[in-house]
């Protein structure tokens, strides 16, 4: 029987002993504002493949003291069942530096402490890479990350990664959600253990900050291609109000470029939780980039970097003919791809080189691998698919040295397997000054590619559902408009049709799909004639139908049109806006 909403608050005030939390919680009992206690208690936090994320708020459903205890109780708990030598292989903490990441970090830590576990403890702000950088490097059970990444400043999180560096994939999110049910009353709430010298805290930005940067340059100057050192490649950065400045000015010592040829934000340079100069701290916000193109159009530079605040994707800019392009993660995605295909070695083979991508990002990635002959891996969305699959791909003997998702995220795994804008950016500014000894930059580096490859170009939009019933139901019908699956899309023949929530995949063997499935997730994939593919997923945290549409074609304008031909076609018969109370963004 569910417990009333009144016992709810009860139980949280016997646990939190965070005054302003508690008093919040307290206040609206004492005002019998029930509605507002059900949001906040009713449901708990869910604890997914990235962990907890969520706006900071008094609750079990939202981010706060509380909840970051009860999760780290559970993790250490599911750790000591599940990995050896935990106590003393430790984990990594780290933090980026938005409003009570640092307290959570050290409730987190201190949690750990309780359970004797050593904590491997990052004494500043850093991005989100080098906790699973550090993983790696201490041999670590764990780490955890607290972030919210790009999300809005109200926002925070707690990201998890398993012992090989990775974001957690099932079925650990699982087992460590239901052991945080299971160690929900508080040990601790004493951060002084991270301050006071205890001896199983170990301050250990120092340890990896250099190891870090030397990963970095091997993967953007192989030593035996000395030419390639970047030389005098300027361009404007922003860090977005986040962590990115002095990870990426340390990248540019790395490169052995000048500091001088980093021309930073101002506005934007230092961290502020407040996030003053941009409505979201997201570089693919429309007008997040605006203060950087004002800053290098005053210095005439040609070139923009920039970083989410946790620093963990990457975006890019090159004013062309007088206007600013603002490359898609899709188009960057294949540039550093071009540029790690052209410079690895030549003694080496070609057929265990290998690169990843989403399967909602392009398939530009897949038709280079297949007119170079190297090998190309679909994965589900997320890094912490395109990590875990990627580390399978070593065990089997491939050279893994790229994988990238169309959300601006990119990984360079010689240096960590997840997302990283620095190691991203440090390969980039290696190959714009490569691509500068042939006359290219990387726009017209990025035609070049296109007239090899094909035009690739997309139509990704997203339509806002008003309930996760509704999404259901969007896809149940467009799922009976053909038995066993609709042919046709449109005037377009359906060549290949996989549901990734039935299991069903109409080109295998069996009709059994290549990714895993998820019958709690909404994803269907449809390749097209003449080489067209979409994917229309139900978001996992958000009321969104995202939809990633793709053509190909001889030129830029046909592959344009076809992309949002299909769009409309689905639009239209398919997904139907007005039928379902969608609102398309």
């Amino acid at each position: 029987m569910a417990k009333d909403i009144k016992e709810l608050a009860q139980e949280w005030l016997r646990l939190d002993e965070n005054k302003s939390t508690a008093d919040e919680i307290y206040k609206l009992l004492v005002h019998g504002d029930y509605d507002e206690l059900e949001k906040r208690l009713r449901t708990r936090i869910a604890f997914g493949t990235a962990g907890l994320r969520g706006p900071m708020k008094a609750g079990f459903a939202c981010m706060n003291s509380l909840t970051v205890i009860q999760a780290s109780q559970g993790l250490a708990a599911y750790l000591l069942e599940h990995e050896q030598n935990v106590k003393t292989r430790g984990v990594v903490i780290g933090r980026d530096a938005r409003h009570n990441s640092e307290k959570f970090a050290k409730l987190t830590a201190a949690a750990f402490v309780a359970k004797g576990i050593k904590v491997w403890w990052y004494e500043v702000p850093i991005h989100t890479p080098l906790v699973p950088f550090g993983v790696r490097e201490f041999n670590a059970a764990a780490g955890v990350m607290i972030t919210a990444s790009h999300n809005p400043k109200d926002d925070n999180g707690y990201k998890v990664y398993w012992s090989n560096g990775c974001q957690i994939i099932p079925p650990h999110d699982s087992g460590i959600a239901d052991a945080i049910l299971k160690n929900l009353k508080p040990v601790t709430w004493d951060i002084s253990v991270v301050d006071n010298d205890c001896l199983l805290v170990e301050g250990s930005m120092g340890l990896v900050r250099d190891n870090y940067l030397q990963a970095l340059r091997a993967a953007a100057h192989p030593e035996d291609t000395p030419e390639t050192r970047a030389q005098h490649i300027k361009f404007v950065y922003t860090p977005m109000h986040g962590v990115g400045l002095t990870p990426m000015t340390l990248c540019v010592e790395t490169l052995g470029l000048d500091p001088s040829d980093m021309v930073v934000v101002d506005a934007q340079s230092k961290p502020d939780p407040d996030f003053p100069t941009v409505k979201f701290p997201n570089p693919e916000e429309k007008g997040a980039l605006d203060l950087a193109m004002q800053t290098a159009d005053k210095a005439s530079i040609s070139l923009i970097l920039a970083s989410d605040p946790d620093a963990d994707r990457l975006a890019a800019a090159e004013k062309v003919d007088g206007s600013w392009h603002i490359f898609t993660g899709n188009q960057l995605g294949i540039l550093i791809a071009s540029y790690l295909f052209e410079r690895y070695p030549k003694n080496e083979s070609r057929e265990k080189l290998a690169m990843l991508a989403s399967t909602v990002s392009s398939r530009m990635l897949h038709a280079f691998a297949t007119k170079e002959g190297f090998h190309f891996t679909e994965t589900l969305t997320g890094f912490k698919w395109l990590g875990n699959v990627a580390l399978d791909l070593e065990d089997q003997g491939y050279d893994v040295v790229f994988a990238f998702e169309e959300a601006l995220g990119y990984m360079i795994p010689s240096v960590v397997h997840d997302k990283d804008s620095i190691s991203a950016a440090a390969i980039f500014l290696t190959a714009a000054d490569y691509w500068s000894s042939q006359n290219l930059t990387p726009y017209s580096k990025l035609q070049k590619l296109y007239e090899h490859l094909g035009y690739f170009e997309d139509a990704n939009t997203y339509l806002i559902s008003p309930s996760p019933a509704t999404t259901t139901a969007v896809f149940t019908a467009v799922r009976a408009l053909g038995n066993p699956h609709p042919i046709q899309l449109g005037s377009r023949k359906i060549i290949r049709w996989r549901d990734l929530t039935e299991g069903y995949d109409s080109k295998s063997k069996d009709h059994v799909p290549d990714l895993p499935v998820d019958k709690g997730s909404q994803m269907i994939t449809c390749e097209l004639e003449g080489g067209a593919r979409f994917t229309v997923r139900g978001s996992g945290t958000e009321p969104k139908i995202k939809m990633y549409i793709e053509s190909v074609a001889a030129s830029s304008e046909v592959a344009k049109a076809g992309a949002e031909e299909i769009l409309q076609d689905l639009l239209r018969g398919w997904f139907k806006p007005d039928e379902y109370g969608l609102k398309l963004a």
